[in-house]
């Protein structure tokens, strides 16, 4: 089997327990400058009032704008836009009253996500504003935030998780995450020990570095601790090129060197590209050491058979942790269950040897059922998007501004320029067979008609297969001498990503279908032709904005579109099975990492030191790194006992304490924003400090595992016993959901049921009162209602489930332990 690169019945299912729910608060400023001059400089003022995203109405005049139910805002009804207009024109008037015309500039009205607007003015002007009383604050523009890897400070981790664990530089101290994945690139920053304290030898650890064959390189330094390769499948069925692939750890994709520093690489490395830094990257345990075992290659991915050879050398080497960017095609065919394959087989022996597991889902979001990491002894992580987001405009001649996606710097002195669609300035017609519109070669292009010009490209089926990227847009336009860029999209498969790309030239992406028809047609309008169809003319005019800061959001975590979504399945006939999945939701979408400067993954970043990627992928090394914090205040715990820590102490609400919210697709295949379920997010947002200290967790070994199969129905028991060598008796045929995890699902409910959880203490003694809350088609109980635990001790508690009305349809519902020293858990 390939392994790609990444990654009448009444339905019942109770939510994860979490405890110690936080709420990440940010004070959020957006400083956006675009004219500086000798006597000015940009501000951002704040006003009072509500935006549209939160306005719930009180002003005369104007009914309220938020969303109750989290859908998406419809920004074009009249609701929104007056309120906006009302918005701009308090702006407009307080300028107005303030200050003579000429003396200053207004650059943005903002009035989406937060009321205020910048001005381009001099700092007495500024220092006036400060004084006005509808005026909340005033703030001097400054070079963007450092926010790379953003994740660590959205997590929590650089102020409430390394402080009190002896700092980053102590963070993850002898702990090894092994990652099975695409290899490494050694030379790089977050992986040097150029600057670091010295690392000694690893207790427990027995990997072995591979040299070099070409390089000569030893892949060990202290930091990385192991680097072996694996492709012998793939050499037998012909596909291994080591030209391309090389037979060694070194990594020839990008994708394994950008996994291993999300998890464990170097603190506070500068993520510079085309002159501009992006911010400082760190992995979640940076002093956690890497072992690499590559087992996935730039262009067929991988074979099972090279996979659980890496995944066995590592738990054999020792590794505490496995990150896990890759899982199966689809449900395995060969076995009866998903949970037997040979894949998960292998980890559930790897999870009996103390290892803890994090896999990535999958990408098949949004529809349900496209999970490829199925069983319960592995953490299953879905993708979220943090709060950051990167946007770009590109204003039009005539007034028009279309919203697009793209990483770059203003239009020199924020000027216009003529546009120039590549279609008018081919040399020779015969090289249309080229598609010069792609603008992937300057050489099929009339410079003498280009320079100094936009040029205007179109977004072909060649930029979703990666034979066309925008970085070779940007590389054509520049040699051209270009003013910049434009890459329009006119038409879209549904599912089709499109991420922001760092260029060194202006470049936008207009992604809206809807707005290149309303440039293409400003551009048609404004060219003159022959008559014979010819540009002679091109009065068309653009300017492309800065798109090279951050905008932070409020609503945040969200689960990204391609995150795939549960239920789990049981077999290769998609029956639902009788477990949660996923587990949990980490960051996953537009990480800035490591990257290899060998790396093909995305075209976009070839020959790059850093790469800003999304996926599920992205996700489980969060998880695998924080996982690493715990087991290093936490040596003696299980697998299960960390994975309960994560999960139980999880949040289900964002960073202002409203429901998580999903991203999905409309009717119409665009985007929109819905409430989300434990099939998208599993138990919730991961909360770092809070499973640093959960309290209680739900533990369970490798016997509950083998339990939890013998009582899985349709599964063969000689199936079993082949993989675990242990023969199912009927003391082991429970019911699935009697596992002792953090979560309770239950495919198909009928009458009364009960279940069991055992809860263990590690905390100092503590009184828990339990609540619970449920959908009304099913009543839950929940015995005893209260329980002291003593530091170590164990307490049953018993889940009654009963069948009110049948729906047809999944319901959820969760159990609340709230404790006297403050700990908190749901289920």
């Amino acid at each position: 089997m390939d392994i790609p690169k990444r990654g009448s019945r009444d339905y019942t299912k109770i939510a994860s327990m979490k405890m110690i729910d936080m709420v990440f608060k940010f004070a959020i400023l957006l400083s956006f400058g675009l004219l500086v001059s000798a006597n000015a400089d940009v501000y951002t003022v704040i006003m009072e009032g509500e935006p549209v995203i939160t306005y719930r109405g009180g002003v005369g005049g104007f009914a309220a704008t938020a969303s109750e139910s989290g859908e998406k805002i419809d920004v074009t009804s009249e609701t929104v836009k007056s309120y906006s207009v009302h918005l701009e024109k308090q702006h407009d008037a307080l300028l107005e009253a303030l200050f003579e015309a000429g003396t200053y500039k207004k650059l943005y009205s903002y009035h989406y996500l937060i009321n205020g607007f910048a001005i381009h003015t001099s700092p007495e002007q500024a220092e006036a504003l400060r004084w006005v009383p509808r005026v909340k604050y005033v703030e001097k523009d400054m070079k963007m935030k450092r926010l790379t890897t953003h994740t660590p400070k959205f997590l929590g981790l650089t102020t409430a998780v390394w402080p009190n664990d002896g700092g980053y530089n102590r963070a993850g101290e002898d702990i090894v995450i092994g990652f099975v994945d695409s290899g490494i690139y050694p030379e790089h920053p977050s992986f040097s020990t150029r600057h670091s304290a010295p690392y000694g030898p690893v207790p427990g650890y027995r990997g072995k570095c591979e040299i070099d064959p070409v390089t000569k390189w030893d892949y060990c330094n202290g930091k990385i601790v192991g680097a072996q390769h694996f492709a012998a499948a793939a050499i037998a069925a012909g596909q291994f090129n080591p030209a391309i692939d090389f037979a060694s750890p070194l990594d020839g994709d990008g994708h394994g060197s950008h996994t291993a520093s999300i998890a464990a690489g170097n603190n506070g490395i500068p993520v510079k590209l085309y002159g501009h830094e992006f911010g400082k990257a760190s992995g979640m345990a940076p002093r956690a050491r890497i072992a690499v075992y590559k087992a996935l290659y730039r262009n067929f991915g991988g074979f099972v058979t090279d996979v659980v050879a890496a995944i066995e050398q590592a738990v054999k080497d020792g590794v505490d942790i496995l990150s896990l960017s890759v899982g199966p095609n689809s449900p395995p065919t060969t076995t009866r269950t998903t949970f037997l394959n040979p894949f998960d087989a292998t980890l559930l022996s790897a999870v009996k040897a103390g290892v803890f597991v994090a896999q990535a889902a999958g990408n098949g979001g949004p529809f349900p059922k496209t999970l490829v990491s199925y069983s319960p002894w592995i953490a299953s992580v879905a993708a979220a998007v943090d709060d950051r987001r990167y946007k770009n405009y590109l204003t039009l001649g005539n007034g028009k501004i279309l919203p697009g996606l793209g990483l770059s710097p203003a239009s020199h002195g924020n000027r216009s320029f003529n546009l120039v669609a590549a279609r008018d300035v081919v040399l020779d017609s015969s090289v249309l067979k080229y598609s010069p519109s792609d603008c992937q070669t300057p050489d099929v292009l009339n410079k003498n008609m280009v320079e100094g010009s936009i040029l205007l490209c179109g977004y072909s089926f060649n930029f979703i297969v990666g034979s066309a990227s925008v970085k070779k847009v940007s590389e054509t336009a520049k040699s051209l001498g270009a003013a910049g860029f434009v890459l329009a999209v006119e038409s879209v498969t549904p599912g089709t990503k499109f991420d922001p790309v760092p260029v060194g030239i202006p470049g936008i992406v207009i992604t809206d279908v809807s707005k290149t028809m309303e440039l293409i047609d400003y551009y048609n309008s404004s060219t003159k032709r022959d008559w014979v169809g010819r540009a002679t003319h091109f009065r068309a005019t653009g300017a492309i904005g800065d798109g090279l800061r951050a905008v932070l959001y409020m609503s945040a975590p969200q689960v990204a579109l391609f995150s795939s979504r549960g239920p789990d399945v049981k077999d290769f006939s998609m029956q639902d099975a009788d477990v949660l999945k996923p587990d949990i939701l980490a960051p996953g979408s537009l990480i800035w990492a490591a990257w290899s400067p060998n790396g093909t993954d995305d075209p976009n970043y070839t020959g790059e030191g850093f790469a800003m990627v999304s996926g599920t992928s992205m996700a489980a090394p969060h998880i695998a790194g924080i996982a690493a914090l715990i087991k290093q205040k936490h040596p003696r715990w299980s697998p299960a006992a960390i994975k309960s820590a994560l999960m139980t102490s999880a949040s289900t609400l964002d960073k202002v304490g409203r429901p998580l919210l999903a991203q999905q697709y409309s009717g119409t295949e665009m985007l929109k924003i819905v409430k989300a379920t434990p099939f998208d997010y599993g138990s919730g947002a991961v909360n770092p400090r809070a499973a640093l200290d959960p309290g209680l967790i739900l533990d369970a070994g490798y016997e509950d595992y083998v339990r939890f199969l013998c009582s899985t129905p349709g599964i063969d028991h000689h199936e079993i016993s082949n993989y675990t060598k242990v023969t199912c008796n009927a003391s082991s045929r429970q019911h699935p959901a009697d596992l002792n995890s953090p979560s309770i699902a239950i495919a198909h409910l009928h009458g009364i049921q009960t279940f069991t959880r055992t809860l263990t203490n590690v905390a100092e003694t503590e009184t828990y009162v339990i609540t619970s809350r449920m959908s009304p088609e099913v009543a839950l109980e929940v015995n005893p209602p209260a329980m002291t635990l003593l530091p170590g001790a164990s307490r049953k508690i018993y889940v009654t489930l009963t069948v009110r009305s049948v729906t047809g349809r999944y319901s959820f519902g969760e159990i609340l332990m709230k404790g006297s020293r403050g700990h908190k858990s749901n289920e």
